[in-house]
């Protein structure tokens, strides 16, 4: 992995939920190969499982635990894994969040022709329990892992948390209402840790990602020929840099935060990692 920079992370346990995702990888693998031992989190356990064996192969050390972070139990338990392990969290990325299509409405503005459309969803057609949904796992989400794992750096008088943000934190984004909703409350809530924990040595803060394109939403951004959609024509013209972004290139971000002695005095602070997205008036 060729890395930006490469912190000493030898003497530290990290965690990452959502570890095996498309961005976390990226995350699980860096720390990994600057020494620190990484705990994945995940939901499906073959795949946090095959995450630490190629991290593992290729000389870190790492292991898969499943956990639901929206599930307190679930995340105690693993909490006790990790301990048993690899000893107490110095790190903690709380990388597990998304979407769901039923708190997704069909058009950008609202119009009366969807509404009286049964084929089509408004945004008097989302679902409460898919709107819950959302803010349980990038708000609960956060904030429970958060709980668990931050008590093991409280103990310590050091410690760090990276929270994942996004662009909607900013400015909410079309089509998603409860996406942006949650993720501006996990930036308000990363600014809240912050100031709370400032007398303990924990800094807390986070990362909004621009656009990147992944598997995940390659059906919204590419046609079957390859050509951009609409929604991705209309996405770049936004981005002065004029490009999605790459995984790899939230790396050096994470391990920046990660350092005490790159951001020994940062602690409440979003940071847009976007190609100039949030920076752009649109003129």
């Amino acid at each position: 992995m060729d890395l930006p920079f490469k912190p000493d992370l030898s003497s530290k346990t990290a965690v990452v939920t959502g570890g095996a995702g498309v961005l976390c990888s990226e995350f699980c693998s860096a720390l990994a190969e600057c020494g620190a031992k990484v705990a994945i989190l995940g939901r499906t356990l073959s795949k946090c499982e095959a995450l630490a064996e190629e991290i593992k192969a290729a000389g870190g050390e790492a292991m898969g635990v499943c956990a639901d972070v929206t599930d307190r139990a679930a995340v105690e338990e693993a909490h006790k894994k990790v301990l048993d392990a690899y000893g107490k969290c110095d790190i903690l990325i709380n990388g597990a969040g998304g979407n769901k299509p039923g708190a997704t409405s069909d058009d950008e503005f609202f119009s009366m022709d969807t509404l009286n459309d049964p084929g089509k969803k408004s945004f008097f057609d989302l679902g409460a329990g898919d709107f819950s949904d959302v803010f349980s796992l990038n708000i609960l989400g956060t904030f429970i892992p958060t709980q668990e794992f931050a008590r093991d750096m409280a103990e310590a008088g050091c410690g760090c948390i990276i929270n994942i943000s996004s662009m909607n934190a900013f400015t909410p984004l079309t089509k998603i209402p409860a996406y942006s909703a949650a993720k501006s409350g996990v930036s308000n809530f990363t600014e809240w840790l912050a100031v709370h924990f400032a007398k303990t040595g924990i800094r807390c803060n986070a990362i909004a990602p621009g656009f990147f394109s992944t598997e995940q939403n390659a059906a919204l951004l590419w046609n079957e020929d390859g050509t951009p959609t609409a929604r991705t024509e209309k996405i770049l013209s936004q981005t002065p840099m004029g490009r999605f972004g790459k995984p790899e290139e939230l790396t050096g971000a994470v391990l920046f935060l990660c350092d005490d002695n790159c951001s020994g005095f940062m602690t409440g602070v979003v940071l847009p990692i976007d190609g100039g997205f949030n920076a752009y008036s649109g003129v």
